[in-house]
């Protein structure tokens, strides 16, 4: 079941500072050459960012996401998209403010691209 792209398109525009920060980033294959697609849909869930090539899912995770209802959908969530053979990164809005080159250096790891700058 693909979520529809009108749905998509509505949360691009409503993004997270963090969001909007690593999505300068992954945008338009500046990171080391790949390609990100935002609110990309993977079944039933939606991930913030997915590089296609490296099957990686990244996630950016507020507040909302700390409830025990929250973990337990988003550990359902990872468990489906492991599954998938996708690997997920999470990080959450706060660290991704005041540590994005740390951020970036964990995303390039998964790329296989190495822990310095993209």
């Amino acid at each position: 079941m693909e979520i529809p792209l009108p749905f998509r398109r509505q949360l691009r525009t409503n993004t997270t500072d963090s969001e909007a920060i690593l999505w300068r980033y992954l945008r338009a294959h500046r990171f080391a050459g790949f390609k990100f697609r935002r609110q990309h849909s993977v079944g039933p869930y939606i991930l913030d960012f997915y590089c296609r090539a490296r099957m990686l899912a990244i996630e950016v995770d507020g507040g909302q996401h700390f409830t025990d209802e929250a973990l337990a959908y988003d550990a359902r969530r990872t468990s489906f998209l492991i599954a998938c053979g996708i690997t997920v990164l999470r990080f959450q809005n706060d660290w991704v403010l005041a540590h994005l080159d740390a951020v970036l250096s964990v995303v390039a790891d998964a790329l296989g691209v190495g822990g310095g700058s993209p």
